[in-house]
């Protein structure tokens, strides 16, 4: 067996491709169009730069207006969520995914969407750092963004997903001299926490996995060091390998004593599942319960 229960090359594509009966041309072209009107509604400092590099791009959505629910209702900052796109970790960028921050704006929470380097161009180690990098700039630069540092959250589409249980397992402190408190909740939705099988995947041409990147890399094999809620989520209509990486994942962070909760919801697939969170407000509440909670 290469992986699990997955014997040839052409199972694990099958059960890890979500664009299969997909275009992914009309997909793509959705997303563009919609993030363009978002881009055009709201307040926004575009390619605001996080690091050196031309890829550490973000673009920071401000809060339309106080988001009263705040604890620190004597502070005139908004909360900040930071999201990261998916595209497998070798496609897409941040100016595809502005659609996601229209009701968490008008919810008065700024919202940053982060664009990162993609692989072949760098080795997969790159996309991490540059992911707590992102991180770890909106925190440090609170003040000039108006925001309140303590009120921090992170959520990430399929390889943003991945991405955001790295950040939990980040060593903040070690690293950055940050608090490993400094996420107060984090939301990943059809992600990927176990890397085992891309490397006998389609996508290890692009990625190019090591041994060594696959075991420092998987969530599912790392403890998680921010003590932040984490909500998980997939789709019922993916292939069954994203709702057993969900239930991994869950339960290795429920075996450390973290507040997690799972949940896959009927009749959305790897893509539509956005849809479906933008479109019954479930998005915007999951974020905003993040803000109310009293875990940090």
């Amino acid at each position: 067996m290469l992986y699990q229960h997955f014997a040839t090359q052409e199972e694990i594509d099958r059960a890890y491709d979500p664009m299969i009966g997909r275009d992914p041309a009309v997909l793509v072209k959705a997303w563009r169009e919609r993030s363009e009107i978002s881009r055009a509604r709201h307040r926004v400092s575009l390619d605001v730069p996080y690091g050196h590099s031309l890829t550490e791009r973000m673009d920071i959505f401000h809060a339309d207006a106080p988001y009263v629910d705040a604890p620190h209702v004597d502070k005139p900052q908004a909360p900040v969520h930071v999201f990261f796109h998916g595209g497998y970790w070798r496609s897409l960028s941040h100016r595809e995914f502005s659609f996601i921050v229209d009701d968490l704006v008008n919810a008065g929470i700024t919202v940053a969407v982060v664009n990162y380097a993609l692989c072949p161009q760098v080795r997969f180690s790159e996309i991490v750092r540059q992911a707590q990098a992102a991180v770890a700039y909106v925190y440090t630069h609170a003040a000039e963004l108006d925001i309140d540092p303590e009120q921090l959250s992170i959520s990430g589409h399929s390889a943003g997903g991945h991405l955001c249980a790295m950040l939990m397992s980040t060593d903040w402190k070690g690293i950055f001299g940050l608090p490993n408190q400094l996420i107060r909740g984090a939301l990943c939705i059809s992600g990927l926490y176990d890397l085992r099988p891309f490397p006998w995947s389609w996508l290890q041409p692009k990625l190019q996995l090591t041994g060594r990147d696959v075991q420092e890399f998987s969530p599912l094999w790392l403890p998680c060091r921010v003590g932040a809620a984490v909500k998980l989520v997939a789709g019922g209509l993916e292939s069954k390998e994203f709702e057993r990486q969900m239930s991994a994942y869950s339960e290795h962070l429920s075996e450390q004593g973290q507040t997690v909760t799972q949940q896959l919801l009927p009749n959305v697939d790897h893509f539509s599942i956005l849809e479906d969170y933008l479109n019954d407000g479930c998005f915007v509440e999951w974020i905003k319960g993040f803000h109310a909670s009293d875990k940090i």
